[in-house]
C-alpha cells in the first residue's frame, strides 16, 4: 500500500505565509512527478505545482512569484511554500504523486486526504 498525508494547512491573514508538507510512505520504489492541487468550493480541482524528480517545476499562472514548490526525495516528501496569500487561494490543496511500487512495480497516481488553506481579506 501506498499513502500520501499532507500537512499545513490553516487560515491566515491575505499577505501572509504557509507552508505545506506531504510525505509518501508504504511499498514504493521510486517517485516520479510530485504536485499540489487545490479545490475551491464549488469548482473543479485545479494544478498549483508540479515537481519531477530531478527538481524540474512548473506553476499555475495564478500562482508563479508567490508560491514555490520543493521535494526531498530521501524522505519521499514534497513541500509547498506560499508567500502572499490572497483570499481566492483559499480551497482544499491535495498532494499527488506518482509512484512505482516495489511490490507489484506497478506506477500509479497517488493522492492525499486535502489540507484545509483559508486566507481571510
Amino acid at each position: 500500500q501506498v499513502q500520501l498525508v499532507e500537512s499545513g494547512g490553516g487560515l491566515v491573514q491575505a499577505g501572509g505565509s504557509l507552508r505545506l508538507s506531504c510525505a509518501a510512505s508504504g511499498r514504493i520504489s521510486s517517485i516520479n512527478v510530485m504536485g499540489w492541487y487545490r479545490q475551491a468550493p464549488e469548482k473543479q480541482r485545479e494544478l498549483v505545482a508540479t515537481i519531477t524528480s530531478g527538481g524540474r517545476t512548473d506553476y499555475a499562472d495564478s500562482v508563479k512569484g508567490r508560491f514555490t514548490i520543493s521535494r526531498d526525495n530521501a524522505k519521499n516528501a514534497a513541500y509547498l511554500q506560499m508567500n502572499s496569500l490572497k483570499p481566492e487561494d483559499t480551497a482544499v490543496y491535495y498532494c499527488n504523486a506518482e509512484i512505482r511500487r516495489w511490490d507489484t512495480w506497478i506506477t500509479g497516481s497517488y493522492w492525499g486526504q486535502g489540507t484545509q488553506v483559508t486566507v481571510s481579506s
